[in-house]
């Protein structure tokens, strides 16, 4: 379902207002008019969304912590870390994502190459600095150096890989320090498709930038070994979501040895649609 919200839905969802009448528009009215059996939204505006459906008979489940009381959805599914509770709240660990073995091995056969790379194959992913994980850019480069003389170490290889909230410097950095070593370097479309997924499926070693609940809760979908760089900057929510990888074994604190350890897949995505299945009479398919 293709939402258009008009400017009071943008500013205002997932709360109603007064004269609330069509706030995505005719598409979205012609779907009121005939509810669909279930509805599933993930984000503020999809929450209004959701919400007005319920209203017409739909049950519905909305992803993220709406902002609001859960008592407008069927069921809410939230991230542990957000803290939301409620009879109608399942709670995951980290995010929801599709990454489990049988993705993993479609990914690994669509990126031969990188099989080929010497391994250990370490994996850098890249996020940015935000508001809670201040990471430095002076920081950024010693990683990088460390990271490589550690892939040297071992006669391995480093790949690294940026995302859209890569800083300039730092995408710079990727491209041309300790190019010797052997690895695949992306820092953005010009470098050809995005690695990343391939990059999941054939790694040994993972180490991820501690901003991104999403791109951590990936890498610790994989069975490869997690290690977050610099989770120490973390601070609200996000510092309580790396607390609670660490302290499920899906996660260590970078060091300077990268030593493996057994790592048991994080994915929930199986366990919560189960769940709302369960909760909501759902039959499976087929």
């Amino acid at each position: 379902m293709h939402l258009q919200p008009d400017l009071l839905a943008r500013w205002l969802a997932p709360r109603t207002w007064p004269g609330l009448s069509a706030p995505f528009g005719p598409g979205f009215r012609a779907d009121c008019a005939s509810p669909p059996a279930l509805a599933i939204g993930c984000g503020r505006q999809a929450a209004l969304a959701t919400r007005l459906l319920r209203e017409r008979g739909s049950r519905v489940v909305q992803l993220l912590d709406p902002r609001i009381d859960p008592r407008h959805w069927d069921l809410v599914v939230a991230p542990r870390h957000d803290a939301l509770r409620g009879d109608n709240v399942l709670t995951t660990l980290g995010s929801l994502h599709q990454v489990d073995d049988a993705w993993l091995a479609r990914e690994a056969a669509r990126w031969p190459a990188l099989a080929t790379l010497p391994s250990p194959r370490i994996v850098l992913l890249v996020g940015g600095p935000t508001r809670h994980a201040p990471l430095a850019d002076d920081g950024f480069a010693r990683l990088l150096a460390d990271l490589a003389a550690q892939a040297r170490a071992l006669s391995g290889s480093l790949s690294v890989v940026a995302s859209r909230r890569t800083p300039a410097a730092w995408r710079v950095d990727i491209a041309t320090r300790d190019a010797g070593v052997p690895g695949m370097r992306w820092t953005g479309e010009a470098d050809g498709k995005n690695p990343y997924a391939g990059l999941l499926a054939h790694a040994d070693r993972i180490v991820c930038t501690p901003d991104s609940v999403n791109m951590l809760s990936e890498a610790a979908a994989t069975r490869a070994p997690v290690f977050a760089w610099s989770a120490g900057s973390a601070n609200g929510r996000l510092r309580r979501f790396l607390d609670a990888l660490r302290a499920g074994g899906h996660l260590r604190d970078l060091d300077d040895t990268l030593a493996p350890y057994d790592a048991e897949p994080l994915r929930e995505t199986a366990r919560v649609a189960d769940e709302v299945r369960q909760r909501l009479a759902i039959p499976r398919a087929g």
